[in-house]
């Protein structure tokens, strides 16, 4: 995801086969790229980076959950430092860790008004002496109950119902308008 910030917010591209994971739900739900669009996408990053895992897949057959709802899931627990890569576990103190997932986690909060800014985040990240809140629930975050069956299927039919192999190319002159003297 791109965005270039010039005296307004403006959207120059948005790649969205490769980008989903890091998508903000406001755009993914309406389509309305916020100032806090951002901070989603880099705290989905900052939990990819302690984790050494991307955020589009399941890590734990017992939760079947993304990289943001297992970290969610972890956090709540008492267990966010089971979301740490074990390289990092030399390298790192557990308590600098642990906030940079508690970061990550207001990061991806649901509504953007929840979610911090990038000064703050920017904050947060270099004075471990600053409070931070409670996170709440990040976006996407979908629980299945254990006593969950998955349906039985008993026939699956796939049909094509459409095939898009067509571009439309539209070529126009441009014109030039001068003042009338």
């Amino acid at each position: 995801m791109y965005i270039l910030h010039i005296h307004t917010l403006s959207l120059s591209h948005i790649d969205t086969a490769s980008a989903y994971g890091y998508m903000s739900p406001e755009y993914v739900m309406n389509g309305i790229v916020s100032m806090k669009s951002d901070v989603y996408s880099f705290g989905v990053l900052v939990l990819e980076i302690i984790s050494s895992k991307k955020n589009n897949g399941c890590y734990d057959t017992e939760r079947p959950l993304n990289l943001v709802g297992y970290a969610w899931q972890l956090w709540n627990e008492g267990k966010a430092l089971e979301l740490i890569d074990t390289t990092l576990h030399e390298s790192c103190s557990p308590d600098e860790v642990t906030r940079c997932i508690h970061v990550g986690l207001l990061c991806v909060q649901d509504k953007a008004t929840d979610r911090p800014t990038m000064s703050d985040v920017a904050s947060m990240l270099t004075n471990d002496t600053m409070a931070l809140p409670t996170p709440k629930q990040p976006a996407f975050f979908i629980t299945i109950s254990s006593d969950y069956e998955e349906p039985e299927v008993t026939e699956i039919k796939l049909e094509v119902c459409s095939v898009n192999d067509v571009t439309i190319s539209r070529i126009e002159a441009r014109y030039l308008i001068t003042p009338a003297t």
